[in-house]
């Protein structure tokens, strides 16, 4: 991946992950020069709908870019990071996340412990 910069692209440390525990979503880490990385989760409907137009909500913003590649707006208007994704790798990704989870049969699949044990359940 490569963030957008003012200057110049630069090409940036990625971990993709999914967990069928949280399965709506995919995790994008950034691995940046502090020693904590940013995650960001992404909708994995929302890539694969980004990947042919535009769409997204509050500070997930996704949409076709040049080149093979999707343009992903994260965060707030004014403090926003552009990052360009490689198309066809961020999609595949997402494939396989419905092979392990198909559309539908999330709910089956959602941890609910931690929500009941903070419950107190």
């Amino acid at each position: 991946m490569e963030l957008l910069t003012p200057d110049a692209a630069v090409r940036i440390d990625t971990t993709l992950d999914y967990t069928s525990r949280s399965p709506h979503a995919l995790s994008v880490t950034f691995h940046l020069m502090d020693p904590d990385p940013v995650v960001w989760h992404l909708d994995r409907e929302m890539v694969l709908a980004g990947s042919l137009t535009p769409t997204g909500d509050g500070e997930v913003h996704l949409r076709p870019a040049d080149g093979g590649r999707l343009l992903l707006r994260l965060g707030p208007a004014g403090h926003r990071a552009d990052v360009l994704v490689d198309a066809d790798r961020l999609t595949a990704v997402v494939r396989e996340t419905f092979a392990l989870v198909p559309q539908g049969t999330e709910e089956r699949h959602i941890d609910w412990r931690p929500l009941l044990a903070s419950l107190g359940r």
